[in-house]
Order: structure tokens, then C-alpha cells, then sequence
């Protein structure tokens, strides 16, 4: 459900509409965990002319899809969590029932009642001011994941990876300061990176032969050593690393020529060595398109690449691309997934 005081039942709404419009079996359908009275509310501040149905069967969410919104409520511990809940405020009182959705969602994919997860904006202030423990979701995820097998010879390691179409970026440190990033960049660390990425490119993306980018760290890539070492001491060896098992990265190249559309051509993922590195080309390239995936988990987990908005929620002009872009993606990677389990089990 992510934060109710944002943007993210508004683009719910709107992407529901956008899916329930399709012809039968078209696209994929999805159900939300959340309060369906609270969801109801927001349909009608928004004037918007969408049912709502509330859901205790997920098998029954397929059938219920064209005419309704299926809701699944929470955990009824939480529910009276969100009474207070309002658009533009991010509250730590309701921060139990945004981190219920979350185990609800894990719980009911492991049962086999989703082939997805696609989680809505979260405020992490609110979370962590309520005693939530994790980072976001990416940390949490991969903690409710812990305990689930990945398939054999499939390393497990939560990795984010933003994508618009072709085009697809992964920063190697992510939510660390800039002075934190070169002790962090190491050879093992670009390496297991590295090696997640090219396993789910083939699994997840279906891309039988992927290429990886991997940028520098430094101007022009270090410039041979007189702009700094980390290119030839660690960037270096560790794609060689890559190479010897099997995956086929090449750089390290100046990230500045690496982005322009002709450069995106020539490979299949940048592995970037740190967060604005890879999210300004995407987000310049893909400001309201991109995906926020995560890869090495045992479930598929998307979401838009943007936060709550609780500057612009309730005023009804949040834009649901990213989150339509974010669902597509979900379905395309279970179908990925589904077939690359065929394949390998022959």
C-alpha cells in the first residue's frame, strides 16, 4: 500500500483504470493490501468513478478485476491505524499498517496467491521515526526472503536496478554518502554485483548472451591512472573477474560517454559505481518512465521510481506512468522467470 499520506493510492487508482480498460486477458491484473473503506474515501475525493471490491480470496481477484478494484484488507490489529491518515502528511502512528502490507504481500507470494510484488512509495522519515529498522524496502524485503530458497546456482543479494525500456542501470552503492563510495568499491563488491546482474538479465529479462557496461569511478575513468588508481587497481581486475566466469563486461568506461543514445546500444546494463552516477541519465532520459526493480531475491519486487509526493497528494496530479510502467514490468519478469524454469528444468 505504501505511505496513504502520499501520491500512491492516486496512481493505484488511475492505473487500475488504465489495466481494467484493456480487453480480457491482456494485461496483467493485480490486487492491493490495504484498507478498502480508506482506498473507497480517496476514489471518492478524487471524484473518481472506480469500485471498489473488497477481496478474501486472491483467486477471486482475476474474475473481480474488469469491474472493481480488488482490495484485500489488513491485518484488522492495524486497520484503525489509518484513521487519521491525510494527503500530505506522512504519520508514524500508521506506519505498523504500511509495514503489515508489506509482510502480507511476501506471505501471500510465497503461498503461491501472487506471482508478484509491486510495492508503493514508502516514507521512510515515518518508518524509521516509528522504530522500522530497515532502510526501506529493499533491506526489509530481503530480510522476509531470507529463509526462501533461490533456484540452484542462482546467487542471492538484493541488487536495485532502474529501467526505462532497453535501457537499464545499476548503482553499486546506493543510499551512502559520496565521500563513503570509494573505501566501498571493491573488487569482490563489483564482482558479486556484476555476476547477480548478468543472472538476472538472462532470468528475469530474458537476454540469452547479456552484456555489462561497467563505468568508472573517476573523470574520464581515471585517465590511465593520473585521475586516480581505483580503475586500474579494483575496477580493472574485477571485471577480468567477471570475464573468467563467463559474463561479458567490458570498461571501465567514463561515464560521461556512456549514456547517449548510440553508447546505450552497445550493451544490455551499465553497472554504475554509485547512486547519481546511474539514477541522473535514467532520470533524465526517464524522469516519469522508470522502474525501480530488485534483483537477487527469491520473489519479483518492482516499483515506480519515485517517492511519497506528499507536496502534491491530493490535488490529483500525480502521474501514474511509472507505477503502470512498475506493474508491466512485474508481470514481464514472472513470465521471464516461469520460462527460464522450463527451459532449465528441460
Amino acid at each position: 500500500m505504501g505511505e496513504p499520506g502520499g501520491v500512491g493510492t492516486e496512481i493505484l487508482l488511475k492505473a487500475w483504470k488504465h489495466f481494467s480498460e484493456m480487453p480480457p486477458g491482456q494485461g496483467p491484473t493485480f490486487f492491493l493490501i490495504d484498507d478498502p473503506m480508506r482506498v473507497e474515501r480517496v476514489a471518492r475525493a478524487f471524484n473518481a468513478d472506480i469500485p471498489i471490491a473488497t477481496l478474501s480470496d486472491p483467486s477471486r481477484a482475476q474474475e473481480l478485476f474488469p469491474s472493481a478494484l480488488p482490495v484485500m484488507a489488513l491485518p484488522e490489529d492495524t486497520l484503525g491505524l489509518l484513521k487519521d491518515c491525510e494527503f500530505g502528511k506522512a504519520l508514524p502512528a500508521s506506519a505498523p499498517a504500511v509495514v503489515a502490507s508489506i509482510d502480507r504481500a511476501v506471505e501471500l507470494i510465497s503461498e503461491g496467491a501472487g506471482g508478484g510484488l509491486v510495492t508503493l512509495p514508502i516514507q521512510k522519515e515515518a518508518l524509521a521515526d516509528a522504530g522500522f529498522a530497515h532502510p526501506g524496502h529493499t533491506e526489509y524485503l530481503e530480510k522476509l526472503t531470507a529463509k526462501t530458497d533461490m533456484p540452484k546456482g542462482v546467487e542471492r543479494g538484493a541488487v536495485m536496478i532502474l529501467t526505462a525500456g532497453p535501457f537499464r542501470v545499476v548503482p553499486m552503492t546506493v543510499h551512502v554518502s559520496l565521500a563513503e563510495v570509494p573505501a566501498l568499491i571493491t573488487k569482490e563488491r563489483i564482482f558479486r554485483t556484476g555476476l547477480i546482474l548478468a543472472q538476472a538479465l538472462v532470468r528475469d529479462y530474458g537476454i540469452p548472451n547479456p552484456r555489462i557496461a561497467v563505468a568508472g569511478l573517476n573523470p574520464h575513468a581515471g585517465e590511465g591512472g593520473k585521475l586516480g588508481k581505483e580503475e586500474q587497481e579494483t575496477i580493472l581486475p574485477a571485471i577480468s573477474m567477471l570475464r573468467e566466469r563467463g559474463i561479458d563486461a567490458i570498461g571501465p568506461f567514463p561515464a560521461d560517454t556512456m549514456f547517449h543514445e548510440e553508447a546505450r546500444t552497445k550493451y544490455s546494463a551499465a553497472l554504475c559505481m554509485y547512486h547519481d552516477q546511474a539514477l541522473i541519465p535514467m532520470k533524465t532520459a526517464a524522469f516519469y518512465a522508470a522502474v525501480n526493480t530488485t534483483l537477487g531475491l527469491p520473489i519479483v519486487r518492482t516499483s515506480p521510481d519515485h517517492g511519497t509526493g506528499l507536496d502534491i497528494a491530493g490535488k490529483g496530479h500525480a502521474r501514474p506512468d511509472s507505477l503502470i510502467n512498475a506493474i508491466y514490468s512485474a508481470d514481464r519478469m514472472v513470465m521471464a522467470r516461469n520460462a527460464f524454469q522450463h527451459q532449465t528444468n528441460g
